[in-house]
């Protein structure tokens, strides 16, 4: 079997590097000798760029699957990433540049969506239409309307879908979580979510970009897909030389700015901790303008959930009654101190627990349980970033009813909780 450093994977990868992330130190293929191909899951996966290269090389380290059917409307990202396919496996991958066409196959079992926002509902929908278990990269959908429908059609189905909030297979935030949920802080008052910028739009930004010329290796109408026309410019689309932060997520139609990037994040662990998985605020207020890019949320047992951008760092923090838990990707404290060493008994509660997110998902579409972050989970921590987005463009305070998913009272915001689609596209 062929292994491949860091190194060998960031140059079959068209030079991506991707910060923040956890990469295995070396990719190995699976063993057939140990899992005949007829046991393991095949997967196809749509979307080849920074993202869908990442966990290309997590799927490729997992013995109880194969990757057989790559996609991307990008020849030079597919390219790269069916050479990290072709060095790390025996099995036979093929490549297309309509997801359709990999949809259809019959021998596909699952696939991973890792495109952009703008595409996740129609090909999730269509995946589980086509019989196919789902891995979709957060935030969810680019709507709240399009999300309930992910959620609709992955039930009809009968499909096992993990939405991409890998946080929840952190244990530190899993801890900080049953922290709360056992009530170790007392009553919960304020939960304070710090989303730091760095440089970019924490609302999405209209998309006023220049026309430029379309390179040949790109299929700029099928990027564009659902969207309304307009020009290409290598911002939204970059070749793949260009790493760093994918600049499509900076701008209306495409995104949600980091509001939705890290918010589905930070966002869905406050959710987790509340207990609001199939719930969410009730009110959200944006016009608190005494702290840069205050955000309040209101719950409907009088819980506040506050984004705050003073915050040097990306972190969630939940205050009580008797103490408060901070919680990072590199952190989590609390206060007092000895609550991190509290031992939680038989009738305690406790939370799903999953030490892998992509195994998690894979196990899951063995025994066809639903999988951490179900696509109700992905729904609901995604709405409530929408809701944020929506309160900051209008402007002003909203009432919304989580059972109804509607604002309440409010014509103008409820036109903003779903978009048109460019024909022939529809969900």
């Amino acid at each position: 079997m062929k292994k491949i450093n860091r190194r060998e994977f960031f140059k079959a990868a068209g030079g991506t590097i991707v910060t923040g992330l956890s990469l295995p130190t070396i990719i190995t293929s699976p063993v057939f000798g140990k899992s005949s191909p007829s046991n393991q899951i095949t997967l196809g996966f749509i979307g080849t760029g920074m993202q869908g290269r990442m966990l290309l090389s997590q799927f490729l380290t997992m013995p109880n699957c194969r990757v057989v059917a790559l996609c991307d409307v990008d020849k030079q990202k597919l390219n790269a990433a069916m050479s990290i396919v072709h060095e790390n496996t025996f099995s036979k991958c093929d490549s297309y540049k309509d997801f359709r066409e990999l949809l259809s196959r019959a021998d596909i079992d699952g696939v991973v969506i890792a495109v952009p926002e703008h595409w996740h509902s129609i090909i999730a929908i269509e995946a589980c239409r086509a019989g196919k278990d789902v891995y979709c990269e957060k935030p969810l959908a680019l709507t709240i309307v399009e999300s309930r429908r992910m959620v609709t059609e992955a039930r009809r189905a009968g499909r096992v879908f993990q939405t991409g909030s890998m946080q929840r297979s952190d244990y530190k935030f899993r801890q900080a979580c049953e922290i709360v949920r056992n009530g170790l802080i007392g009553d919960v008052k304020t939960v304070r979510v710090a989303i730091i910028g760095g440089g970019f739009p924490m609302y999405p930004i209209p998309c006023n970009l220049p026309a430029q010329r379309t390179p040949d290796y790109l299929d700029w109408n099928m990027w564009l897909g659902p969207n309304q026309w307009r020009p290409y410019n290598s911002r939204l689309a970059p070749p793949i030389d260009e790493w760093g932060w994918p600049h499509w997520r900076d701008y209306q139609g495409f995104a949600g700015g980091l509001m939705s990037d890290w918010g589905a994040h930070h966002f869905d662990i406050a959710q987790w901790a509340l207990g609001t998985d199939d719930s969410g605020p009730v009110e959200i207020n944006p016009s608190d303008k005494s702290r840069s890019g205050n955000l309040t949320y209101r719950y409907a047992n009088g819980v506040m959930v506050v984004k705050d951008d003073t915050i040097k760092y990306k972190s969630i923090t939940f205050f009580g009654t008797k103490g408060h838990v901070e919680v990072s990707r590199e952190f989590i404290e609390t206060k007092p101190n000895s609550l991190l060493l509290h031992r939680f008994g038989p009738n305690d509660i406790k939370l799903y627990q999953s030490d892998n997110h992509y195994a998690n998902w894979l196990d899951c579409v063995r025994t066809r349980q639903k999988p951490i972050c179900d696509v109700e989970i992905g729904c609901r921590s995604a709405t409530v970033c929408h809701l944020g987005i929506i309160a900051h463009q209008l402007n002003r305070m909203l009432k919304w009813d989580p059972a109804k998913e509607q604002f309440v009272g409010d014509e103008q915001a409820n036109r903003l909780i779903n978009r048109t689609f460019r024909s022939p596209w529809r969900l």
